[in-house]
């Protein structure tokens, strides 16, 4: 059986389609991602231009399905499409024009996905871990073992909040960092409760920002599907990446174009969160909440 799925983020339209085995694992078949950027109007709205780009790369994946004969696909809108007043508008858009039906999902569904996702790819114990899913306009942290979740919660600090709200200079002056990192403490007040109740051993974030830290630095894995980050050489990685102007970022060949813009908040963001938690080490999964939903249609099948 042939399934895909398509994960509409605030900045980024992924597609992944595999074919399901016999032994319950997936072939991958086909993978594509573009940057859409939603939220580059705002994330009250999505503003014209960012609507016909997303509307045109809905419309060229489901070519890519028929070309590939799917016989199950599920479309997921994460923050943007629950946030923008023309979310519904963008959602029947899509209907009319390619007969695919996009479903909703909250923060809780989608912080479900990404465990049932990473733990595909994380090599859990049990010991507690911190999962952090970074999206543009949503971040999703949940704190579990290998038998358990603990604590879920999403919270509205994505990429494209922070960019739009706080990188206003270039590079970015250290009052707007400050202003930045008091957003973050009082937007997270609910995590640190958190993880002042369950003490976790480490970070395992999800692909997206965290490959700009794989690209940069690592050279262990933990498994096929997750890499191991040395800890003790992020923070100049970090100085050098937030004390940049984007001229001097588009010349980092770890940083890939489509991420120069926003990169700089995406690395504040997770310094403020090893901050928080204290860990050791930091593991990144090539599996989130793509791999989670593959799963649930897997079993559904």
């Amino acid at each position: 059986m042939t399934l895909a799925i398509i994960d509409l983020g605030t900045n980024i339209f992924h597609l992944r389609i595999v074919e399901m085995q016999a032994d319950g694992s997936f072939l991958e078949l086909f993978r594509r991602s573009q940057f859409i950027k939603l939220a580059a109007d705002g994330i009250g709205t999505i503003g014209p231009e960012p609507f016909q780009r997303g509307l045109a790369c809905i419309q060229e994946y489901a070519q890519i399905l028929l070309q590939h004969r799917v016989d199950q696909t599920r479309a997921i809108g994460t923050a943007a499409m629950r946030t923008a007043s023309n979310g519904p508008a963008f959602i029947q858009a899509v209907k009319e024009t390619t007969g695919l039906d996009i479903t909703l999902i909250d923060g809780d569904q989608e912080a479900h996905y990404i465990h049932r996702g990473v733990e595909q790819a994380v090599q859990f114990g049990a010991d507690k871990q911190l999962i952090m899913d970074i999206g543009g306009g949503s971040v999703e942290f949940i704190i579990a073992d290998l038998d358990e979740v603990y604590w879920a919660q999403s919270f509205p600090v994505g990429m494209a909040v922070l960019y739009r709200n706080f990188h206003q200079s270039d590079p970015i002056r250290p009052a707007e960092i400050a202003e930045l990192r008091a957003f973050l403490s009082r937007q997270l007040t609910s995590l640190q409760a958190a993880l002042k109740q369950f003490e976790v051993t480490d970070l395992v974030g999800t692909k997206g920002t965290f490959d700009v830290l794989v690209a940069q630095f690592s050279t262990a894995k933990q498994g096929p599907h997750c890499y191991i980050l040395p800890i003790e050489q992020l923070p100049s990685f970090f100085s050098k990446v937030t004390q940049a102007s984007q001229v001097e970022r588009s010349m980092m060949p770890e940083i890939p174009a489509d991420r120069i813009d926003m990169i700089v908040v995406g690395m504040l963001l997770i310094q403020f969160v090893l901050e928080l938690t204290g860990v050791p080490r930091i593991l990144v999964s090539d599996f989130d909440v793509k791999e989670g939903v593959l799963a649930e249609m897997a079993q559904q099948a």
